[in-house]
């Protein structure tokens, strides 16, 4: 045991600081970069408000610790827990469906009287990891059975999340564990068999769609049909937007949001803010942050040493460029609405949290890498 901790002391030493704290410098400051772009455009968005502000500093500064404290976590540990967090997600689903909270329509949360969230925010990490676990020991490209049973770890908490509902956070998680299978060796034959398979089963995934869900299907392709009701959202949004031009009107002076013509402009269509001040310049900067996270993300997969951590860190480096493309499409009209804030900028405490966990455990697999002799 002393000589293994020696060898890591050693290890440590040669690699640097970052290491010995177990922190990724080129990601953590594409981090921070996004989260103090994030401020400037939630502070306008909000209104100036300083209360805002200073709650989302609080979630900002949790989110961050215990994006570090998952970092210490060792990948060996992380793999030897995962299936109890796989389950223990799977009991608090069925806890919200039975009796877990509603608000807004919907039953999304568990009230444990100390703590209030969402169970579903969890499975955005234990689906991928699941996945990676069942597949880390397994012969790749994977068989037809282990992709069918792959499959169906995803479709289980998919479905449960559903029908509380809440379609965005299901297809989230759906593409988490899809990336798993795809990075194992997914065949683009299969691929293709399998899309057209959903284009085929539109009908009847349309049959069990809520009405509202139906209806944000229905704006997407036509919002001027109902501009004062269901297409309002968007309207304004792209308005605000295409009056950004190329510079954009000014910190805090957009005229779509400071007049409240924008809906929800904290939270869902904040991105709509930050390109009607900032413009197609501040839009820029803010992709080119992503970008450098998104890459880094899949360095750090193509270093890894494992089959579980490669297919894990691929999975949450390429969920989180969905995230991104998903909120900024929806907000330029060029998806429908499904309700998914902008990563690192929205304002809220639960989805950040569960983004910054899975920051940890990419920058756990970067610092945990053994080195090689030299």
């Amino acid at each position: 045991m002393s000589a293994v901790i020696s060898q890591r002391r050693e290890d440590a030493s040669r690699r640097g600081w970052q290491y010995r704290l177990h922190i990724d410098a080129p990601l953590l400051l594409a981090l921070v970069g996004v989260s103090g772009l994030g401020l400037m455009v939630l502070y306008s968005a909000g209104g100036e408000d300083t209360g805002l502000l200073g709650r989302q500093l609080v979630r900002l500064a949790i989110a961050y610790a215990v994006m570090f404290a998952v970092a210490q976590i060792s990948p060996r540990l992380l793999i030897r827990i995962t299936p109890w967090a796989f389950a223990a997600g799977i009991l608090l689903l069925l806890a919200v469906l039975v009796g877990g909270e509603t608000s807004g329509g919907a039953q999304r949360w568990l009230n444990l009287y100390v703590v209030r969230f969402q169970p579903s925010e969890m499975m955005k990490l234990a689906v991928p990891m699941m996945v990676a676990w069942y597949l880390a020991d397994a012969r790749l490209p994977p068989s037809g059975l282990q992709l069918l049973a792959g499959g169906i770890l995803i479709a289980v908490p998919m479905l449960m999340i559903a029908k509380q509902p809440d379609l965005g956070t299901a297809l989230l998680i759906a593409s988490s564990g899809f990336f798993v299978l795809f990075l194992a060796g997914l065949q683009w034959r299969l691929l293709a068999f399998l899309t057209a398979l959903v284009a085929a089963a539109a009908p009847l995934i349309w049959h069990f769609m809520h009405d509202y869900q139906r209806q944000r299907v229905l704006t997407f392709l036509s919002p001027e049909k109902d501009p004062l009701g269901a297409g309002y959202h968007i309207i304004q949004s792209k308005i605000a937007i295409g009056s950004g031009g190329l510079l954009g009107k000014g910190w805090l002076n957009g005229t779509q949001s400071q007049l409240d013509f924008l809906p929800e402009r904290s939270t869902d269509f904040i991105f709509a803010v930050l390109g009607e001040e900032f413009g197609l310049l501040g839009v820029l900067v803010l992709f080119a942050f992503y970008v450098i996270i998104v890459i880094r993300g899949v360095l750090i997969a193509v270093q890894a040493q494992d089959t579980y951590t490669r297919l894990l860190a691929g999975s949450i480096a390429m969920t989180f460029f969905v995230y991104v493309i998903v909120n900024t499409g929806m907000v330029s009209g060029l998806l429908p609405v499904v309700g998914l804030p902008l990563p690192m900028i929205s304002y809220g405490g639960t989805s950040i949290v569960t983004l910054m966990a899975g920051f940890g455990i990419l920058m756990s697999i970067q610092t945990h890498r053994k080195l090689l002799p030299t």
